[in-house]
C-alpha cells in the first residue's frame, strides 16, 4: 500500500532553504581578514563587518604595518620636545574592519578604558601608533600600541579630554553605539 510522505514538497523545499541559509555567512560574520601569524597585539570586537576570528578582528604587528600608515611629528604632555609617531590612521583601521558604530571603547593592558567617538577618527585625526622615533614601543614605554593625536596641528587636540583618550598599551577596541 502506498503511504503519503511524511513531509510535503513545500515543507521539504522550506527545510532545504533553511539549511542553505543556515550555512551561508551571516551579516557581520565575514572572515575576509588575513589570519595573524605573529603575536596578537590588538583585538577588535563589537559592530564590525570583517573578522578573522569568531566575530572579532585580531591583528599582529605585521598586519597593522601592512595597512596604510601616517606619520605625526608632535609635542605632547608626556615627553620633552617633539616625537615622530608612525601608525595606522584610526579611520583606515575602522574602514578595514567595516566598523558600524558611533563609539570605540579602547582598553589598555592594565584595564584602563576610554570611549572615543568614532567621528573623531576622521581624516587627519588620531593614529594607532606602533613606532615612536623609528622604533617599536615596548610595553614599558607606552607600547606596543598608542592612540596618538596630532596635538600640534590643532588646539582642539590639546585638552584634557583628548589627552585622556590618548590611551597607550592598547590591546582591545570595541565598536559600539552609545
Amino acid at each position: 500500500m502506498f503511504q503519503r510522505p511524511f513531509f510535503s514538497p513545500t515543507i521539504l523545499s522550506a527545510l532545504a532553504l533553511a539549511i542553505v541559509v543556515g550555512l551561508a555567512p551571516q551579516a557581520g560574520a565575514t572572515t575576509d581578514l588575513a589570519q595573524p601569524n605573529g603575536e596578537v597585539i590588538l583585538k577588535i570586537g563589537g559592530d564590525i563587518g570583517s573578522s578573522n576570528q569568531e566575530g572579532e578582528a585580531w591583528f599582529d604587528l605585521d598586519m597593522l604595518k601592512s595597512l596604510p600608515a601616517r606619520e605625526i611629528t608632535t609635542s605632547s604632555i608626556w615627553y620633552e620636545g617633539t616625537r615622530t609617531f608612525v601608525g595606522v590612521p584610526l579611520d583606515v583601521l575602522l574602514d578595514t574592519i567595516n566598523a558600524d558604530g558611533t563609539t570605540l571603547k579602547a582598553v589598555a593592558v592594565n584595564a584602563y578604558a576610554v570611549t572615543i567617538p568614532i567621528d573623531e577618527s576622521l581624516r587627519d585625526g588620531p593614529i594607532l601608533a606602533y613606532l615612536m622615533d623609528g622604533m617599536e614601543m615596548p610595553l614599558r614605554d607606552k607600547g606596543p600600541l598608542w592612540v596618538v593625536y596630532p596635538y600640534d596641528s590643532d588646539a582642539n587636540f590639546r585638552n584634557e579630554i583628548i589627552y585622556g583618550r590618548s590611551i597607550w598599551q592598547l590591546e582591545r577596541l570595541e565598536v559600539g553605539s552609545e
